[in-house]
């Protein structure tokens, strides 16, 4: 995944209203952006963090800027836009760069099922399919390289861990994927201490067939974009 213009560096003041940030850039002067993030961004979100911003080049937009990554302990880069992570499996997958993920015929984008949509279902000639939903973890609360999610409670989450687990048991295959946007995570483990229900639903559903998954995801070194470079170990 490519950014279209340059990102452009600064230092985060505040992250409020959820969806707002207050930025200052490198020439002193402060703007509001957008915050594609409605999560908690435990740790994502510390005042004085250096942090990078796309620009839309639409005067007309009411927040014209976006807040794209954020680093952390000093040294790591997290990609905290909630929309990049689809962006960037999308392409992994269109491009069979995905370890164990690669011997589909077609992609289908955000499918129906019963009770709203997933991320991907890969398709087969034989009639085969394979439904992947995507989240982005991006909580690394040691510096051990055990990154966790989720990073709040989440009711959605645990919603399509039954839906997969339901696909499963219809006979198809059923991923879920974590995209790992963080220059410090090295495996991925379930966030129990955060939300014990999810955890207990995740082990339930991978107890019944569920594959659980993680893409590591590697950072341009001049910051133009961002691309999947492997897989990463999931510990439960």
């Amino acid at each position: 995944m490519q950014y279209e213009l340059p990102l452009i560096e600064g230092t985060l003041i505040k992250r409020y209203k959820r969806f707002l940030a207050d930025i200052r850039l490198q020439d002193g002067s402060e703007i509001t952006v957008h915050c594609p993030n409605t999560g908690s961004m435990k740790r994502c979100a510390e005042p004085g963090s250096k942090v990078w911003i796309s620009d839309s080049a639409n005067p007309k937009r009411k927040y014209r800027y976006t807040w794209e990554w954020v680093e952390v302990d000093g040294k790591y880069r997290i990609c905290v836009n909630t929309s990049r992570p689809n962006q960037i499996i999308g392409e992994a997958l269109e491009a069979r760069a995905i370890e164990g993920l690669t011997d589909h015929d077609s992609l289908q984008r955000e499918p129906k099922v019963e009770d709203g949509r997933l991320d991907f279902c890969l398709m087969f000639e034989d009639g085969r399919r394979c439904w992947i939903e995507v989240k982005s973890v991006t909580l690394l609360e040691e510096d051990n390289g055990l990154g966790c999610f989720p990073d709040a409670v989440t009711d959605r989450g645990r919603k399509h861990l039954l839906r997969l687990q339901a696909l499963k048991e219809e006979g198809d295959r059923a991923v879920l994927l974590f995209c790992v946007p963080h220059e410090g995570i090295r495996e991925v483990t379930v966030a129990e201490h955060i939300d014990p229900r999810y955890a207990e639903a995740l082990r339930a559903v991978v107890a019944s067939g569920v594959e659980v998954m993680a893409a590591e995801v590697s950072f341009a070194d001049d910051d133009s974009g961002l691309e999947v470079c492997g897989v990463l170990p999931v510990v439960l």
